[in-house]
């Protein structure tokens, strides 16, 4: 453990992996986007550059930060979240495995499984994550490789209780993996609970601005961190030097973010709970959320999302397409509000599995702007339906 690894988070998320520039003493460490490094002789690597595939000082500067936000031995940082979910799945996985999967994630997760590696022989299973219960059950009839959750999840915003999931897991001998991107290490963190692989898409609040596409692993194995920076580097699908300064540059002001996103949601859910239009509110920071308890224990804040459920599928395609200041489009975690509507965007590709999102259903990420003016769109496009 380094000095800075033993401060506060927002101490941790400003200065891990960012030493100043030892030439200039420029705060700020430059971008390297040298695709290749200059050695010593052959095979006289310097501090291991080679190729910007195989390493670049921008990217190990990220990785540094991200295993720190995380508490983490190892971090991996790659071009998109998806690509970090594969390169994760086919290091820990080979054909005739079984994935156990939450019955509400990301549409992407579960066709990168079904439909992607599914062809060479990985087998997938959904279960409600957050009913411990069901989980163990699943298990009991057939062991799987992987537990794979999402908490909060998305778009439904479920509650799994991540220590209890990572005893359940481990009994069985599966690896437990928890995509923390709904949370962020800012409100949450699952190795410190048992889990033993975070992924993110650091698209979202990492990189917190809407103008970068990133994923990341983070692990304390070193036999799994050493296979997935293999694939990292064999595949290629890696993180460019300014997708990643761009991510550190977003991860500085997590901490402040996500005290406004989740203030910001708090304030929405209860405007909307209390709403005559809207059937349900899917936010874990009411105290009618069936996992408000182990939100409040696991989670230092509940973070920027809202679901709602309207009357019908085109109440709800009404309501998305009548907001102002909550644009209409996919992706979430940035610093302005976005709405969409899943079944028709981010999950449109699960539509007729398990994993379906009911049309009626409407997710918010709710960004930072003044809280009474997100308030006035939403009650504006309620009074359109």
């Amino acid at each position: 453990m380094t000095d800075i690894d033993s401060r506060g988070f927002e101490t941790r998320a400003i200065h891990a992996g960012q030493t100043f520039d030892q030439v200039t003493g420029a705060v700020i460490p430059p971008v390297h986007f040298s695709t290749t490094y200059a050695q010593d002789g052959i095979g006289g690597l310097r501090q291991g550059y080679e190729y910007g595939r195989s390493g670049n000082p921008t990217r190990s500067a990220l990785e540094t930060q991200l295993a720190a936000l995380e508490g983490g031995a190892h971090a991996l940082s790659f071009a998109s979240g998806l690509a970090a979910e594969d390169a994760l799945l086919r290091a820990a996985l080979h054909p005739g495995d079984e994935v156990l999967l939450g019955d509400d994630v990301y549409g992407g997760t579960y066709r990168l499984i079904a439909r992607v590696l599914g062809g060479w022989g990985i087998g997938v299973r959904v279960v409600d994550m957050s009913d411990l219960a069901a989980v163990g059950a699943a298990l009991e009839e057939r062991p799987a490789r992987v537990l794979w959750v999402e908490t909060p999840s998305n778009p439904l915003l479920r509650i799994t209780d991540i220590q209890g999931l990572a005893l359940l897991g481990h009994e069985a001998g599966a690896l437990v993996v928890v995509d923390n991107t709904f949370a962020s290490p800012a409100l949450q963190q699952p190795l410190a609970l048992g889990a033993d692989v975070v992924v993110h898409s650091t698209t979202k609040y990492l990189g917190g601005h809407s103008d970068v596409v990133g994923g990341a692993l983070v692990l304390n194995d070193d036999a799994l961190f050493e296979k997935a920076k293999f694939l990292q580097f064999a595949v290629g699908a890696v993180s460019g030097p300014l997708d990643a300064w761009l991510t550190t540059r977003g991860i500085k002001t997590l901490g402040v973010r996500m005290q406004r996103h989740s203030e910001n949601a708090q304030v929405v859910a209860s405007f909307l709970d209390a709403h005559p239009a809207v059937e349900r509110v899917y936010h874990p920071g009411l105290a009618s959320h069936p996992g408000h308890a182990i939100a409040a224990r696991q989670m230092s804040g509940f973070g920027g999302i809202v679901s709602i459920a309207l009357g019908d599928a085109a109440s709800a395609r009404r309501f998305a397409e009548s907001t102002r200041l909550f644009q209409l489009a996919e992706s979430l975690g940035g610093v302005e509000s976005l709405v969409n509507h899943p079944d028709e965007m981010t999950h449109a590709s699960v539509r007729g599995t398990e994993l379906a999102v009911p049309p009626e259903v409407v997710r918010l990420s709710v960004g930072i702007e003044t809280a009474a003016d997100l308030v006035a769109d939403l009650e504006e496009a309620l009074a359109r339906l």
